[in-house]
């Protein structure tokens, strides 16, 4: 099909969808979509199709309340009406697009995204439909230079930074406990909100979280909010030049942070006044602090440390990570293996996740925005059906060789569940129980790291562990990759019983309508958020929060 017929395809499509929503028609509404369709709805609406048009808000479906109106074609931007094939063996293909919207309830402008594949009649409807809430009328986001050149400025750039920051720490609207990746992006993204946040980071030095990771760790994500990695770095950042860029971040972005401190005790909530109570160690001094909002930006959980009998007489260390013995001249490294392991190596996500669909120099917003119109249990759901099967044949002769010396795989989260991948294991898990090979499995496959599975440890002794078969295994060190204890186990530490009491028992992991559960969205507790996720998670969802935010400081949620 030429450009025009797929434009001309979409614009029928969504003219016919306009009239549906503008006019609160249900079934009509439901006829844009085949049986199986799926709708994500971000600030605009819940996910579930039927959920979304027919729950009542004041009288009325939520569709007629909500007012989605003002449909345009976004036919000017990378995302414009284009083919599209699904990965897997179902060969589902169409035509996807974007589209811009307003919302009547609360007045907001937003944006969508659809995937239009043919009915056996042949007639075009909407695989999956994403709509999604980007500004507040009258509140839109700030990309203007805050001091740039103009009359009748009487102060200094130093003098308008150090005014502001006095006055967010007299009394910030927002605290932010955690001055890594996702609280720096929340506290940019409040700033160009409007919103006085203030960051309290319990490092020295902003980055310090990733220049005290093991040596050779590096990274394979592309950009944070607001600024592009320079075109000097390289393709896989390692971590201390990151480290040194979050910090050049922070400094760029005018964000009021402060460093070497740490709540001292459990934050108290005033429902009456909407504020809380925070006592916060700066340094050698103590302050409290009353912000409306909490940000909980203190990373994936606390490190799990396993505890055997015999670990005060091991006589060696305990350290992190096999990779890097082997690179630094190890006589003999072993890997212990508890349980199997989902593996995918990074040159098979590069092709299939990694690898933008967007020519070079395209803003990164454009290819997270495509990226998030997937629901996430439609990709689950497309994993279980074959995708799994595709990734897999790409490391094919990856995953032989490992088999073949003892590493035990899966791609199922639970036996039995249905093979889900990493994706899977990411939105569930955060990941663990999941390794993206950068070339230790080839270290594996060449003996030159040793696997020791299917055994538990007993003890440890001077000399090294023991196993409940009875083999030993003599170690100068010991690596501890085993992963972190739950999100709740450090929000419970941090807030106490009371409040952790009244949340949701589970933070990450998807809920029944497929969205990451209390995520950049209510927590459960008033005036209470969590910022947690990686790289593209916090770039893409800062927003979400952010409006959120905003919205209650307006009475208008």
């Amino acid at each position: 099909m030429t450009s025009d017929d797929l434009c001309a395809i979409a614009a029928d499509w969504l003219k016919s969808l306009e009239v549906a929503s503008s006019t609160g028609d249900v079934a009509s509404f439901v006829s844009h979509f085949p049986s199986n369709g799926w709708i994500r709805g971000h600030l605009s609406g819940p996910n579930e199709i039927h959920g979304f048009l027919s729950e009542m808000v004041d009288g009325k479906p939520r569709i007629e309340h909500a007012g989605l109106r003002d449909f345009k074609l976004d036919d000017h931007t990378v995302n414009a009406p284009s083919p599209f094939k699904l990965p897997g063996p179902q060969g589902i293909e169409g035509v996807q697009g974007a589209f811009t919207f307003s919302i009547t309830q609360p007045a907001a402008l937003g944006r969508g995204f659809f995937r239009l594949t043919q009915d056996v009649d042949g007639r075009w409807k909407a695989l999956t439909l994403f709509t999604n809430m980007q500004d507040l009328v009258g509140y839109e986001e700030s990309l203007a230079d805050q001091h740039g050149l103009y009359e009748d400025r009487g102060i200094t750039w130093e003098e308008d930074v150090d005014a502001r920051f006095r006055a967010i720490e007299a009394d910030p609207t927002v605290l932010i406990i955690g001055g890594g990746l996702a609280g720096l992006m929340t506290a940019a993204q409040l700033r160009r909100l409007g919103i006085r946040a203030l960051v309290i980071e319990k490092n020295a030095r902003v980055g310090d979280s990733w220049r005290q990771r093991y040596p050779n760790l590096t990274l394979h994500t592309p950009a944070v909010l607001y600024s592009p990695y320079p075109s000097t770095f390289p393709k896989y950042i390692p971590k201390g030049k990151l480290a040194n860029f979050l910090d050049s971040y922070a400094v760029d972005h005018e964000l009021c942070i402060w460093l070497s401190s740490r709540v001292q005790s459990t934050p108290v909530y005033d429902s009456s006044s909407a504020r809380w109570t925070v006592e916060v160690q700066r340094g050698d001094q103590t302050v409290f602090i009353n912000p409306k909002h909490v940000v909980l930006a203190t990373g994936s959980g606390s490190p799990r440390i396993p505890t055997w009998n015999g670990m005060d007489e091991f006589q060696g260390a305990f350290a992190d990570i096999c990779q890097d013995f082997v690179a630094h001249g190890a006589a003999e490294v072993t890997m212990v293996q508890r349980s199997a392991t989902c593996v995918v190596s990074s040159s098979a996500m590069e092709q299939t996740h990694f690898k933008s669909p967007f020519p070079d120099g395209t803003p990164i917003e454009e290819y997270d925005f495509r990226t998030n119109s997937m629901p996430l249990a439609f990709l689950l759901q497309l994993n279980l059906s074959g995708g799994v099967q595709h990734m897999k044949m790409l490391d094919k002769e990856l995953h032989e060789g490992l088999s073949k010396v003892g590493f035990n795989l899966t791609w199922e989260l639970f036996p039995g569940s249905g093979e889900v991948g990493l994706a899977g294991f990411l939105f569930n898990r955060l990941a663990a129980g999941s390794m993206l090979d950068i070339g230790c499995g080839k270290l594996i496959i060449e003996g030159k790291v040793k696997i020791k599975q299917g055994q538990d440890i007993s003890h440890l002794d001077k000399d090294g562990i023991t196993f409940k078969d009875g083999s030993k295994l003599p170690a100068d060190v010991i690596v501890l990759a085993t992963g972190n204890e739950p999100i709740m186990e450090t929000t419970r530490a941090l807030l106490g019983n009371e409040i952790t009491k009244q949340l949701p028992p589970k933070v990450w992991g998807l809920d029944s309508e497929g969205e990451l559960n209390q995520v950049y969205r209510p927590s459960g507790h008033p005036g209470l958020w969590f910022a947690i996720g990686g790289f593209p998670t916090s770039r893409f969802f800062s927003k979400h929060l952010g409006l959120q935010i905003l919205a209650r400081e307006l009475g208008i949620a």
